[in-house]
């Protein structure tokens, strides 16, 4: 099992590429991750996503999509997202990443300023459901296609291929998007709010948080800053932060560590309290999991 590797502000440290060729490819699953879940984060890259088999609930900053078989997404750069199971059932999708430089080669050419930095930067632009049924989308997951099948045997052509494939599923994002009318950034500035908020979390669920702390680390009061996460995460702060802590003690669950004291690394104050809420989340008790997931008594 892995989860996600986040630094500050939830921004993600794997590497997605290099400087030379900011592109990567990969077969993902989302039971490979505790919890069935991988958690909220960003990245600079963007992402597409096709969906090969089974159901997965994703988000996007404040969009919510179930994506299923044949299926696929497009997640802008420096968007917050995160993904769950449907059902408790596994899905296998493939995922490409890249850097919009790979698209528009060097900064400040007309493709980064005329068709590239005008879609990257407008909030409403965030994401998009793709579906094989609309023609050009079904181009999109076509070319998503074909790009898994050459990775797995490139040809002697291959970046240059690959560049042209990402090129003409960029084209056809920009012209969609393009075609919209005034298309709506309106909840675009409160990310920098939401990414603080995330991160302060990420830094401090092991100690006792309180809603004026998680407040203050982004200067509302508590009444604004619960109104503001909910509008946006779609749960109240206290049940991410729940659920956030729950996840980070999966992986404790598979050492050797007692389980009073694993509630206790993970913010809880008592280990009766910490059960109560695995098994709200998890449907089963600690120590039920740490036997399936690791076979330890």
């Amino acid at each position: 099992m892995i989860q996600i590797s986040i630094g500050g502000n939830r921004k993600e440290m794997k590497s997605h590429g290099d400087y030379h060729f900011p592109v990567h490819i990969s077969e993902e699953s989302i039971s490979t991750y505790e919890g069935g879940a991988f958690l909220w984060h960003w990245h600079p890259e963007v992402e597409l996503t096709w969906i090969r088999s089974g159901q997965i609930e994703y988000y996007v900053n404040e969009s919510r999509y179930i994506l299923s078989e044949g299926e696929g997404l497009f997640g802008n750069s420096n968007t917050l997202h995160s993904g769950y199971m449907v059902d408790g059932q596994n899905c296998e999708y493939l995922s490409i990443t890249f850097h919009p430089r790979f698209i528009y080669g060097y900064e400040n050419s007309i493709l980064q300023t005329k068709y590239v930095e005008p879609l990257i930067s407008n909030p409403g632009c965030s994401s998009l459901k793709l579906d094989p049924c609309t023609d050009w989308q079904g181009e999109i997951l076509n070319l998503m296609q074909e790009i898994h099948s050459m990775s797995a045997h490139p040809p002697l052509d291959y970046e240059m291929k690959l560049h042209l494939y990402l090129s003409r599923i960029w084209q056809l994002l920009y012209l969609y998007f393009a075609s919209i009318p005034d298309v709506a950034p309106s909840e675009g500035e409160h990310l920098d709010r939401l990414k603080v908020i995330l991160g302060y979390i990420q830094e401090h669920y092991s100690e006792p948080i309180t809603l004026e702390d998680i407040a203050g680390s982004v200067n509302i009061c508590r009444s604004e800053c619960c109104r503001f996460f909910k509008k946006h995460m779609n749960m109240t702060l206290f049940e991410y932060l729940m659920f956030y802590r729950i996840q980070q003690s999966l992986p404790l669950l598979k050492t050797n560590e007692s389980i009073t004291k694993i509630a206790g690394m993970t913010g809880f104050s008592n280990p009766c309290y910490y059960g109560k809420i695995f098994r709200r989340y998890m449907n089963c008790s600690p120590s039920q999991y740490r036997k399936e997931k690791s076979g330890t008594p």
